[in-house]
């Protein structure tokens, strides 16, 4: 099976060796987002605006994919502290009431203490004619 690589252009991607997003058959597999500003400024300071700017991230390797949120089949979310879970999954609520994925939530330590949140996310491609 054929597989195609997606970047954002972090510098984390090639720092470390991996891909924003891998696009392998129908399946679209996109790693552990962090909310990292396009100018390199400080993320937001609340845990729903850095979901937000996560999913915004995410929406676009889907899109670069031939998926989108409504493909999405499992999302994991990774939070810094307990109380950041209301306004992440409200952001997750808002990207993803329709297609309802499956999830797991998670309280551990991220890479930049400015990071509430790290999202990751699987999904199917429907429009297979999008194949590498």
């Amino acid at each position: 099976m054929e597989k195609r690589f997606i970047t954002s252009g972090s510098p984390y991607e090639q720092r470390y060796g991996y891909s924003r997003a891998v696009v392998a058959g129908p399946h679209v597999y996109v790693a552990g987002t962090a909310p990292i500003m396009a100018d390199g400024s400080a993320p937001p300071a609340d845990a729903y605006g850095q979901a937000m700017r996560c999913f915004e991230i995410i929406a676009a390797a889907l899109t670069e994919a031939g998926s989108s949120a409504a493909d999405v089949v499992r999302t994991r979310v990774f939070i810094t502290d307990a109380e950041h879970l209301d306004g992440v999954m409200r952001a997750h609520k808002e990207m993803f009431a329709e297609a309802r994925p499956a999830n797991t939530a998670v309280v551990t330590q991220l890479v930049d203490p400015r990071w509430f949140v790290e999202i990751e996310v699987e999904a199917l491609r429907v429009d297979t004619r999008a194949q590498a």
